[in-house]
């Protein structure tokens, strides 16, 4: 009799749900795809860790539609065995040993997946943690990954953060704080072209406060205002962070668009730096 075989399918989902490659250029210096969610699709199940191993019908899992659906190979291993597997293997996943950075859904999806079909899943998730925690602001993120761990241990479903009444608020204060430094610019420029275009101001205030061989020495500009950029929204972060008032996320999004909107030109520029 022939062994019945079972299709194992890998689903992977971006738990920001776009976020994180709209925001991932100006807060890490390169740019982040998605933060990844995976469950393995086999015996119409699908099978994730968060607050412990669980099991879903294939098709209904709660993070919404997988943007990128992987082909693992084929089973031979019945489902009851499977099922005795991860009996055996359950102490090592649970609510209390789960890590956003070090043991979470991709590392089980990994293991489960090798235990099917001998592979790995693909290698630019397993590294996504090391990739955020190695560039120079990822300590920054540190609150954010706390609160979305504490989340998923629970086995809930992160939200992504709204901001439409927050960032009527923010704004103005962005707006107000854009008007204070544009008056010292224009206090200081006074002798030189007080009116000039606002399409400018970055770059007259830049070479003003540079000495005369400044320039000549930079050999990358777009570099030098994107570090200026980082440094601003790390500052932005850490006060509105202090205020208690908001989420790491929403904190970290509006610190980004609050410094965005006061040098709103370079936000083309930084991506192709």
């Amino acid at each position: 009799m022939a062994e019945e075989s079972h299709k194992v399918v890998l689903n992977v989902y971006d738990l920001s749900q776009g976020l994180a490659r709209q925001l991932s250029m100006t807060l890490l210096g390169k740019v982040i795809e998605g933060i990844w969610h995976t469950g393995l699709v086999v015996y119409g199940n699908e099978y994730c860790f968060g607050g412990g191993i669980q099991h879903i019908p294939a098709g209904t899992a709660p993070y919404g539609k997988p943007i990128r659906v992987i082909e693992l190979g084929v089973t031979h291993v019945p489902k009851d065995v499977f099922e005795m597997y991860l009996q055996e293997i359950s102490p090592r996943y649970t609510a209390e040993t789960y890590s956003l950075l070090t043991h979470n859904c991709n590392n089980f999806s990994n293991e489960v997946a090798q235990f099917l079909v001998g592979s790995t899943i693909p290698d630019y998730i397993l590294q996504l943690p090391n990739e955020v925690m190695s560039s120079p602001m990822g300590a920054l993120l540190m609150p954010m990954i706390q609160n979305l761990e504490t989340t998923l241990r629970a086995g809930a479903v992160p939200q992504v953060p709204q901001f439409r009444q927050s960032v009527s608020v923010q704004q103005s204060g962005a707006n107000v704080d854009s008007s204070s430094d544009n008056a010292e610019r224009d206090e200081v420029k006074a002798e030189e072209q007080p009116n000039h275009a606002e399409a400018k101001t970055l770059e007259k205030t830049t070479a003003s406060a540079k000495p005369t061989g400044a320039e000549e020495k930079s050999t990358d500009p777009l570099g030098d205002a994107r570090a200026k950029v980082q440094e601003e929204i790390s500052r932005e972060f850490a006060t509105i962070m202090a205020a208690g008032t908001l989420r790491s996320s929403e904190a970290a999004a509006l610190a980004t668009r609050k410094v965005m909107q006061k040098y709103g030109h370079l936000n083309a520029a930084m991506p192709q730096s």
